[in-house]
């Protein structure tokens, strides 16, 4: 899973992006407002942790353009201590969470958890499930009955991707804003052998789920004999 995590606390926003990444999320970091709306409406994040206390453009300035446009990605707040109006008024804007500072990271974690589980293709026991496949993003696990594979986390991100579409493609450049990163210079390439390593791990499981090339347009998962 992709987070985006806008904090102008560079040194706090940094460790937290370190514990986060040790527990297998791909973090982008944004320091202030305008860059974190910016990422924000670019659609390619699963979860966004907003402070609302940010330099050129408040979180819950954020928070209010990203619902109006319709992006329904989950996002926790970071409020003060004594700012109980902006944990309510971020509610109100449609916030799904809110952490008060200081925060224990494993508090942090706990919620995202329960913000990820929240998607409606992953339950709280096990992961993503699609044909005879199922993928434990936390663990970064493949399971076909009882065979299994270890992913890397480029790996579990991208088959998450596909999961996820449920059968529709989904584009190579997709695959990058969201795997890489916005600001990557990731390029086709990259997907392919991605791709490859998929094909063969699926492969190798058994699956009867495989990855379709649809030319000119992408990706996608399909169940039968490929």
């Amino acid at each position: 899973m992709r987070i985006l995590l806008v904090e102008d606390e560079e040194y706090m926003a940094q460790a937290v992006a370190q514990v986060l990444e040790k527990n297998n999320y791909a973090v982008d970091l944004a320091y202030d407002g305008e860059y974190g709306l910016d990422c924000g409406l670019s659609g390619i994040y699963d979860l966004i942790i907003l402070d609302v206390m940010l330099p050129g453009c408040s979180g819950l300035e954020i928070l209010k353009t990203l619902r109006r446009e319709g992006i329904a990605v989950p996002v926790l707040l970071l409020t003060a201590r004594s700012e109980t109006a902006d944990k309510v008024t971020g509610m109100d804007l449609g916030a799904d969470d809110y952490l008060t500072k200081p925060f224990e990271m494993q508090e942090l974690l706990a919620r995202l958890r329960v913000l990820a589980r929240r998607k409606p293709d992953i339950s709280a026991q096990s992961g993503f499930t699609f044909g005879d496949i199922l993928l434990n993003p936390y663990t970064l696990s493949l399971y076909c009955g009882s065979q299994s594979f270890k992913l890397t986390l480029k790996e579990s991100q991208l088959l998450e991707m596909l999961m996820d579409a449920r059968g529709g493609v989904v584009s190579k450049s997709r695959i990058i804003e969201k795997v890489w990163g916005f600001d990557s210079e990731a390029e086709d390439r990259h997907v392919e052998v991605y791709i490859s390593f998929l094909r063969k791990k699926l492969k190798a499981l058994g699956a009867n789920t495989f990855v379709e090339t649809v030319r000119g347009m992408g990706y996608a998962l399909r169940t039968g004999k490929e």
